[in-house]
């Protein structure tokens, strides 16, 4: 355990950033496997839908640090593939 004041402080800043990232992380993922289902389920409509909130969250993500820019584009990219091969 942290004895100087400072220590301290960075414990408490690193464990609300870390549960921030989580929670982001989290919304990034369940948007995409929603994306995933209605692609499967073959609705082009309700995917063309869930892409947008889709690249939203993973533009989000990036922009806080959370995931890289190009793990970013490379997933938005693969997301927008599988729309135009179902279409």
């Amino acid at each position: 355990m942290a004895n100087i004041k400072s220590a301290k402080k960075r414990i408490k800043v690193t464990q609300t950033k870390t549960l921030r990232n989580k929670m982001v992380k989290s919304a990034l993922k369940t948007s995409i496997k929603k994306y995933e289902t209605a692609i499967e389920a073959g609705n082009v409509d309700e995917a063309k839908v869930l892409l947008g909130s889709a690249i939203k969250s993973i533009d989000m993500a990036a922009s806080k640090g959370i995931i890289h820019k190009n793990v970013a584009s490379r997933k938005k990219s693969r997301l927008t593939l599988k729309l135009n091969k179902l279409a």
